[in-house]
């Protein structure tokens, strides 16, 4: 089959590799189509070698059964699904309580094992999958289903987990509309009553949101905050979620979230807020306002985000590539010019 593999740090190539042989817990899953997301990015810039042998890439993916372990229950060839990216242990407390984006057995770093991080992923012709991570999606178009697994499962539980200061008539600040930004702001259109506030820097982004349900965009510059303040009559936003997390964006976060409201942390661009434990005002942090850096989702989450999929209320914006122009649309995604999300279809 055809894969798409990290050969080294920063080298993606399209190979040629044998189809996985599965175990008796396992499926062989056809992919149908495969997210390209900024982890990938990540992955990509790595100035090391992740593993000894080449990596397939991808952890958004949707495909169709193509064989079924021997162990495996209630599960048939030729459904179609796509796959919970979190290969947790299943049996600890945290996974039974149903956080297993948070399993005990990933140690502190808290990230179980991800296909394309580690397992191959999706970027292929066929992936092999651990069954209890196959989650049906009926007739839903793949290039639609495989964003769900993390542009949608990751907003949603980020969302989620700030649902406290998500009241009817309050503001939820949206920075960064990209691939997951532009899920966000239709989760929050979806399952709450706020004002919803989208911050970019391009113009084509900015009009995305409104056409995501955003009520407001603001271009991302030095005033962005005041902004913020004076449309919350100086109190600031009840929730913000940061998707892009550099130092700029960071920074607007904390100057533009209302006191008790929700900074939530979910782009990885390794930006400071300059959190400090002195006294609320100004510019810092206020009182009582929380700080989380939320990671994937829960399979319950991930659910959630199939439903509202299914329903109409949620519809990725999609740029699709095939799977032999991968290179290219991760130039596009490197250069912010990807609308949405770059789908592969192998």
């Amino acid at each position: 089959m055809r894969a798409l593999q990290l050969t080294g740090p920063g080298t993606l190539e399209l190979r040629e590799t044998p189809v996985p042989e599965i175990g008796p817990t396992d499926l062989l899953l056809r992919v149908g189509a495969a997210g390209l997301c900024h982890s990938d990015l990540h992955v990509l810039a790595v100035p090391v070698t992740l593993r000894a042998e080449p990596m397939t890439l991808g952890h958004e993916i949707a495909g169709t059964i193509e064989a079924v372990g021997a162990e495996v229950e209630g599960r048939a060839v030729g459904e179609r699904g796509l796959v919970y990216l979190c290969w947790s242990c299943g049996v600890c407390r945290e996974c039974v309580s149903g956080n297993e984006n948070v399993c005990l057995a990933a140690g502190r770093a808290a990230m179980p094992p991800c296909p394309g991080l580690g397992p191959d992923g999706g970027m292929a012709e066929y992936v092999r999958i651990p069954a209890n991570s196959f989650v049906p999606i009926g007739e839903m178009e793949f290039d639609q289903a495989a964003p769900l697994a993390d542009a949608a499962l990751t907003s949603y539980h980020a969302i989620r987990g700030a649902r406290e200061e998500l009241r009817p008539g309050a503001t939820a600040v949206v920075v960064g509309v990209g691939g997951l930004g532009h899920v966000a702001v239709q989760i929050l259109k979806a399952i709450t009553a706020v004002r919803i506030v989208a911050v970019d820097i391009a113009p084509d982004k900015l009009e995305l949101a409104g056409e995501c349900g955003a009520d407001l965009g603001l271009r991302a510059d030095g005033e962005t905050a005041t902004r913020i303040l004076e449309l919350t009559d100086g109190r600031g936003a009840e929730a913000v979620f940061d998707f892009v997390g550099n130092d700029a964006t960071a920074r607007l976060s904390v100057e533009a979230v209302a006191p008790n409201g929700a900074y939530r942390m979910v782009g990885l661009a390794g930006g400071n807020p300059g959190i400090d434990a002195g006294p609320a005002g100004g510019p810092g942090l206020p009182w009582g306002a929380t700080v989380r850096k939320s990671y994937a989702g829960t399979k319950s989450d991930l659910l959630a985000c199939v439903a509202l999929a299914r329903s109409g209320a949620l519809r990725m914006s999609v740029e699709r590539f095939d799977l032999a122009d991968g290179p290219t649309a991760v130039d596009r995604l490197e250069r912010g010019l990807v609308r949405g999300r770059a789908v592969l279809i192998p």
